[in-house]
């Protein structure tokens, strides 16, 4: 029987209960639920498995949203993983250029990085700020009053938001929700989420950082922004926008990171969903319940996480109605 997950196991660790147990539910309450899919395997194959299990067929021109990785970071999702999804897709791989300088600011030094990573190999890549910017409609206006993403974004029909589920100095992690709205957002966006409203250039950016959690709030809501803009391409209500995390190389920093720290926690899997906070939630769910060994310690992005307060996102990200804390999870082994 599949299993259900009616509370956060991360979110129990962060009010100070010590653990929970999975449990059963009717097959009534487990169809009103968001399905996670997962494959312990790490291959071209499973990735390829995971996106087929959602059952979504893509349509049109399609955006394969993903980190290039900082210049000196070795942890990123390789071209030899993604490359057959991509394909199988006629993806586009798409990024937008950081707040921070490094070698991803800057278009010409962006494209550097892309190439020396070799992503150009498998596919057409599309920095999509790199000539413009253009605003999207947000629901939760609590911070940001729209999100300010890469104009190429209009460009596309359907969108592959391809994640790296690892740790994040500023998020405390990284994973579906980060990639859809710091990682569509341009140069200016991720300023305006990062100050959770107040400027919208890097250089006013780190003397206008904000409070953590109006952060959170700002990044849960340019996620929810561009999970409407993406599936209201569909007149039809069909989904238009799908979501993977690959939890492998779980550094506690992010791929943004030009020298990460080694991982610590060995590699777990592949998820999918349809649902962005219950895919992240569920990742979140499997680090925090884990039980360390030698050799395998998830206990450095445990404190990572509880650090940045990042369990607090997809809680959040419920409470504005972008998706679910519980959900099913299915074991596609």
């Amino acid at each position: 029987m599949n299993r259900i997950f009616t509370i956060s196991l991360a979110t129990l660790a962060l009010v100070g209960c010590s653990k929970s147990k999975a449990t059963e539910q009717p097959a009534e309450e487990a169809s009103a639920l968001p399905t996670v899919y997962f494959t312990e395997e790490i291959t071209p194959e499973s990735l390829v498995k995971v996106f087929e299990a959602l059952g979504v067929e893509p349509q049109g021109n399609v955006a394969v949203k993903i980190s290039t990785g900082e210049g000196g970071n070795n942890h990123y999702l390789k071209p030899t993983l993604i490359g057959d999804l991509v394909k199988q897709v006629n993806g586009t791989i798409v990024e937008c250029g950081t707040a921070y300088g490094g070698t991803r600011q800057d278009p010409a030094k962006h494209w550097q990085t892309i190439r020396e990573h070799g992503f150009d190999t498998i596919a057409r890549v599309d920095i999509m700020d790199e000539f413009g910017q253009m605003q999207i409609p947000v629901s939760d206006t609590t911070h940001i009053k729209y999100d300010i993403v890469g104009d190429h974004l209009a460009n596309y029909d359907f969108m592959i938001n391809l994640a790296h589920f690892k740790g994040h100095a500023m998020g405390g992690f990284g994973g579906v929700l980060k990639n859809a709205s710091i990682g569509v957002a341009s140069t200016d966006g991720k300023c305006y989420i990062h100050s959770a409203g107040k400027v919208q250039s890097p250089d006013q950016l780190w003397d206008n950082i904000a409070e953590q959690d109006y952060f959170l709030e700002s990044m849960a809501a340019a996620a929810q922004g561009v999970h409407n803009y993406m599936n209201a391409k569909d007149p039809n209500g069909n989904p238009r926008v799908v979501y993977i995390n690959v939890m492998n190389n779980m550094s506690v920093d992010c791929d943004c990171d030009g020298h990460p720290a080694a991982p610590e926690l060995l590699d777990m899997g592949i998820l999918a969903s349809l649902d962005p906070v219950a895919l992240d939630q569920a990742c979140l769910d499997k680090v925090f319940s884990h039980t360390p060994s030698e050799g395998d310690n998830n206990q450095p992005l445990i404190e990572r996480i509880n650090r940045q307060h990042g369990t607090y996102i997809t809680p959040y990200a419920e409470k504005i109605g972008l998706g679910s804390t519980k959900y099913q999870l299915v074991d596609l082994k």
